[in-house]
């Protein structure tokens, strides 16, 4: 299969000193819906900046899914230390970026500037064209809390057009691991194009 090779030029590589491991992994690939190229968003880190906030989603473009340019990340570094299993879904004509995190690797700074324990779980950042620049819409995240009830979510269309939320139901209160996919939760999008997931109900 091809490669995304890394490029160490923009991206961290592995430095055991700054992180526990080097962060290039969770391709989401999609065709531009204009212009046709493939790009793909990638967990990453730059390698600059407080340790704990260096987590970015990654972009990668091809013309025919075999050679790749590596480009600038899409997002803004600070809150995360790292941003994984990223997806892009397209809602209403805003571009919603999924990506999920962990309490340990949420930024001190974030943690400082939003007054907000961290959680782990899925969150997202929003954007009004498909390549960014994506944004914070919101400190709550979609899906999250301090046990870590819910990981790696990913948004799937149902057959009538709404939108579901599926995650992977990974510890349970004690700290067990669970490895469990979850139930299928609505999704629910207000004027202001916020996303919400009422799971904690169910």
């Amino acid at each position: 299969n091809p490669l995304i090779l890394h490029d160490a030029k923009q991206y961290e590589a592995l430095d055991l000193a700054v992180w526990e491991d080097q962060a290039w992994r969770d391709p989401w690939v999609f065709q531009h819906p204009d212009t046709g190229d493939f790009h793909a968003f990638i967990t990453a880190r730059i390698d600059h900046g407080p340790a704990d906030g260096r987590g970015v989603i990654a972009h990668a473009r091809s013309a025919d899914l075999l050679t790749w340019e590596i480009l600038p990340p899409v997002t803004e570094p600070g809150e995360f230390g790292k941003m994984e299993v990223p997806q892009l879904a397209a809602i209403d004509g805003r571009y919603y970026l999924l990506f999920c995190t962990l309490v340990e690797t949420t930024a001190a700074a974030r943690t400082q500037r939003t007054g907000r324990p961290p959680v782990t779980g899925t969150h997202y950042l929003v954007a009004d064209n498909p390549l960014g620049p994506f944004r914070l819409a919101t400190d709550q995240f979609l899906v999250g809390d301090e046990i870590g009830s819910l990981f790696a979510g990913r948004m799937i269309q149902g057959p009538d057009g709404g939108w579901l939320f599926l995650a992977w139901r990974f510890m349970t209160p004690d700290g067990q691991f669970l490895g469990e996919l979850s139930d299928p939760y609505p999704v629910t999008i207000d004027q202001a194009g916020n996303l919400a997931v009422d799971w904690q109900s169910s």
